[in-house]
Formats: C-alpha cells, sequence, structure tokens
C-alpha cells in the first residue's frame, strides 16, 4: 500500500459539510478522548506461529454502520474513553500508568483511562481480552456463553470493565498494547475524536467475534491488500505503516520508536478548481 503525499481523496459528503462549516462561520466541537487498537496476527489465522518468523500478517477491520459517524466506513475495533475507564481500580501487569503517560504525553490517570478504554473497546467489539492471571499469561477462549453475557453487559455498562476482570480474578495485560499514533478529528465535522492508536498481536486461543451492534461486516485482511476499501486518512494511514514493517516483528520494533503523543489532524484542501483533498501537512 502506498500512501499519496498529495493527500486522499475526499467523499462528497464531507466536502460539502466542509464548505458549509467554514461559510456559516462554525465552532469546532471539542473533540472526545477515545482510543482504538489494530488486532494483528499472522496471515492465515494462526496466532500460535512465532511472532519472529517472518511470515506476512492481516489486522482485523470493521466496517461501521451507517447511521454511525463515519458510518460506512472500515475502521479498527475502538471508541470513546468512558467514566468508568478513568475511575476503574484496575488489577494492571505491564508498564505503570506513569510510563504510560510519558509515553502518550498524559498525566498517569489519564494514560490509564485509555489504555483502558482500548482494552474494553476491544472486548466489547471483537469479543477479544487483553487479559490474564496474571502478568505473564493470557486468557484463552472467551467466545462461551457466560463470557459473552460478560461482554454484554459490559456494553450496557451494567458493569466496569474493572469489576469484570476481578470477578474472573484477571488482570490488564497493558502491555500487550502497543502504542501507534494519535489522530484528531478535522475542525469542520460535528462529532470529534482525539483518538490513541495502538496495535496488539490476537492472542494464542482466542478467536474475534462478529459481535458489535456498530459494525455491518468485519474482516481479516492484510494491511497491503486493503487499499480498494472505503476508509478515512487515520485507518488509510496507519494500515500504510504497519504494512512497510514487512512482519509482526517489524510492528512491535517500529511502536518503539514511534511518537503516539504528537496529535496528527488531517485538513481539507478546497482546491480552486473544486477538487478536495485530505493533507496532513
Amino acid at each position: 500500500m502506498t500512501i499519496d503525499p498529495d493527500g486522499f481523496p475526499a467523499p462528497a459528503a464531507l466536502v460539502e459539510h466542509a464548505r458549509r462549516f467554514h461559510a456559516e462561520g462554525g465552532v469546532p466541537a471539542v473533540p472526545r478522548v477515545a482510543a482504538t487498537v489494530l488486532l494483528l496476527r499472522p496471515a492465515g489465522g494462526r496466532p500460535e506461529r512465532a511472532v519472529t518468523d517472518g511470515a506476512d500478517f492481516e489486522v482485523y477491520l470493521i466496517r461501521r454502520v451507517a447511521a454511525m459517524a463515519f458510518g460506512g466506513m472500515y475502521a479498527f475495533p475502538g471508541g470513546g474513553v468512558d467514566v468508568s475507564d478513568s475511575q476503574a481500580h484496575v488489577g494492571w501487569a505491564g508498564p505503570a500508568p506513569a510510563e504510560w503517560g510519558a509515553r502518550l504525553g498524559l498525566a498517569p490517570a489519564a494514560a490509564q483511562a485509555v489504555v483502558c478504554a482500548a482494552a474494553r473497546e476491544v472486548f466489547e467489539e471483537a469479543g477479544v481480552l487483553l487479559a490474564g492471571p496474571d502478568a505473564r499469561t493470557v486468557v484463552g477462549d472467551v467466545s462461551g456463553d457466560d463470557w459473552e453475557a460478560a461482554r454484554v453487559a459490559l456494553e450496557r455498562r451494567e458493569v466496569g470493565f474493572a469489576d469484570l476482570l476481578a470477578e474472573r480474578g484477571l488482570t490488564l495485560r497493558s502491555d500487550l498494547l502497543l502504542p501507534w499514533s494519535r489522530w484528531i478529528t478535522p475542525e469542520f465535522e460535528p462529532r470529534r475524536f482525539d483518538t490513541y492508536f495502538f496495535a496488539a498481536l490476537l492472542p494464542a486461543g482466542q478467536l474475534t467475534r462478529d459481535v458489535s451492534g456498530e459494525a455491518d461486516r468485519t474482516l481479516w485482511v492484510r494491511p497491503a491488500d486493503a487499499g480498494e476499501l472505503t476508509m478515512l486518512p487515520p485507518t488509510l494511514v496507519t494500515l500504510g505503516q504497519v504494512a512497510a514493517c514487512g512482519d509482526l516483528a517489524g510492528v512491535g520494533a517500529a511502536s518503539a520508536t514511534r511518537d503516539p503523543a504528537t496529535p496528527v489532524t488531517p485538513r481539507l484542501d478546497l482546491r480552486p478548481d473544486g477538487e478536495a483533498r485530505f493533507v496532513l501537512r
């Protein structure tokens, strides 16, 4: 997958909305803090294969239902930080919240909330749980009826993420999340998000499940083969970045050198000839 240095074509509906926003002197909405996760696995759906074997890999995508914000677009599982994420007293493994804060450019409590939101959302939307009995293990299959009931209760906010983990004697494995980038929705959008992107390897023994009512299609696809799908710039650019890593070990190595604190905000360039493109500079 190649990234066009001149930007990305913008959907007509977004162009019309942007023109109206600027013509009316609109006031930008305050972005909501959010988190999203690129779930990765070796190609062929065999997460037990060695991460260092050089094999190509796939990423999990969902297509948002048309009625939602950014509906009809393919994206990664994710969503807004919830009040429960910032108040959670969760069992924790991996880098401490202060270390996450230094990496993400956030106060420790805010960083913990973002990491909790990432893990919670990927469980709610994909049925994948980044947690284990201790700091060295990960829970296995979580697709049974009891787990599904717990996931639905979490999605409905009938139970908090920290409580769900505590009831089952599990610890959040924050070390399974690899920080990648940060994107802020353009100013003309009525719903804006300040989103932290993470990558994570699908745990052995777990399977993604099409459980989110917010998606009408899900698929695993090689990042390099996803260019024909309808995506907004954050998804498209991120897929290009991970594709360039070559393999899963390369993704892990690249994460260690990335800047996940400085935000990228796509700008819509409305050109005199009527063409409109998203640009990142």
